[in-house]
């Protein structure tokens, strides 16, 4: 069983920037938040989901996803955004992270599936393409939606940038603690972080919420979510999530709550 993972990146992007002269980072922020927009609506209606990686390089699990639906959704972009150009690199693994360097290498060895349009994809995405029934049936996609237990208790003691930093200190553990299970970690926005952590067993979960407890005394609440395609497992996930809020409103305490839709 396989995850898909896709690299989406503006192309030449320094340059661009500097076209803007030196009263920029306003538009280029807002330009940014659009174009997330736009891919997010794009992806998610086709059952995939898109995470910031960086503001010029965005991250979408797109498990069944065909070569052609990413073509599609290029030139929808480029429809909106005549002067851009983005290129897409996609690839398959046991892991998020595994997928992720598939999908690295196959721009780095500049795997074209057309000449004409920055979509890169190696040998194994691309019969896989060929395969209609394996390109659904071989993959899934496992999330895991943390928050911080209580997270309100904390609002009343810490600033508002205090609590900044101690979200962004726990990011930094998570990606660390994480990335050694080949998994990527991403920040939501609030106290909340989303994981793709296909192969990730829920004792070594259970093990790496204990470690940020012990070093920054911040309970986190888990919830796991598995299914077919990105958008799904993050509805299970949040799910998941959802549930672990419910038992705590009926006083039980259950930090791991797992759903499965697959």
């Amino acid at each position: 069983m396989t995850i898909q993972i896709t690299i989406i990146k503006i192309e030449d992007y320094g340059p661009w920037t500097l076209k803007l002269g030196s009263d920029r980072e306003a538009q280029l922020q807002i330009f940014q938040s659009n174009l997330y927009c736009d891919l997010q609506k794009m992806f998610s209606k086709r059952d995939a989901i898109v995470y910031f990686n960086r503001f010029d390089e965005l991250i979408a699990i797109t498990n069944g996803l065909s070569l052609e639906d990413h073509l599609l959704i290029e030139q929808e972009i480029h429809d909106i955004h005549k002067d851009l150009n983005i290129s897409m690199s996609v690839g398959t693994g046991t892991t998020s992270l595994d997928a992720n360097i598939a999908a690295y290498h196959s721009r780095k060895n500049n795997n074209l599936i057309d000449k004409s349009r920055l979509i890169y994809a190696n040998d194994q995405v691309q019969s896989m393409n060929n395969n209609s029934s394996k390109l659904s049936s071989e993959m899934f996609a496992q999330i895991i939606h943390l928050d911080i237990n209580n997270s309100t208790k904390i609002s009343n003691i810490l600033s508002p940038y205090e609590i900044t930093t101690t979200i962004m200190k726990m990011l930094s553990s998570l990606i660390e603690l994480f990335v050694e299970q080949k998994s990527m970690t991403f920040f939501l926005g609030g106290d909340n972080y989303m994981v793709i952590s296909n192969e990730v067993t829920k004792e070594k979960i259970s093990l790496i919420i204990s470690k940020i407890y012990e070093s920054q005394n911040i309970k986190l609440n888990c919830g796991i979510g598995t299914a077919a395609t990105g958008r799904k497992a993050v509805q299970a996930a949040t799910e998941a999530l959802d549930t672990i809020r419910s038992l705590r409103d009926q006083g039980i305490s259950q930090p791991i709550f797992e759903i499965k839709w697959i």
